[in-house]
């Protein structure tokens, strides 16, 4: 049976302590009130990775990576508390493999501490055989305060666990 990425095995307890934590259970929604998000223009997310599809090796590579999302929209629905932004970003796994996403990030704001994103998009990666993979992800944040938050991706063609700053 194969094992789950080294990343994503690392972060799920940390994200399970936070969900279960006080302040999880104080929440209250803010999915119903457009715009009541952090403002920001630019999130700087440093992340250590675990590739494990092409261009990355299939037995799994362990790297680091940095994604840079700009902020554009205040949201696509303009009934629910969402934003989009444009992500560009460097995964760098062993043997000199190298991806670079870009995405389209669409974030939903849950909570004061939690909120959600897709990011559908596209990967130049060394390595690969195209020289293009398609990259698709799915993430959460648990977000400490307005400008910093620990952010989990899982997705096509690696994991990612980080810390998001928001700027």
């Amino acid at each position: 049976m194969r094992r789950p990425p080294l990343a994503l095995a690392a972060a799920l307890p940390v994200f399970a302590a936070f969900a279960s934590s006080e302040a999880g259970a104080q929440e209250h929604s803010i999915i119903r009130n457009p715009g009541d998000h952090p403002r920001y223009v630019f999130e700087a997310e440093p992340h250590l990775i675990a590739g494990f599809a092409e261009p990355f090796d299939s037995n799994g590579s362990v790297g680091l990576g940095f994604r840079g999302s700009f902020h554009i929209a205040d949201g696509f629905v303009k009934s629910i508390n969402d934003s989009v932004g444009v992500g560009v970003g460097f995964d760098f796994g062993g043997h000199g493999r190298v991806l670079v996403p870009v995405v389209l990030q669409w974030n939903f704001w849950l909570s004061r501490h939690w909120s959600v994103f897709g990011e559908p998009g596209i990967a130049f990666g060394s390595g690969s055989r195209d020289g293009v993979v398609p990259a698709i992800f799915l993430g959460g944040r648990f977000n400490f305060n307005e400008r910093i938050a620990m952010t989990l991706r899982v997705g096509y063609p690696d994991v990612a666990v980080g810390v998001s700053f928001f700027l």
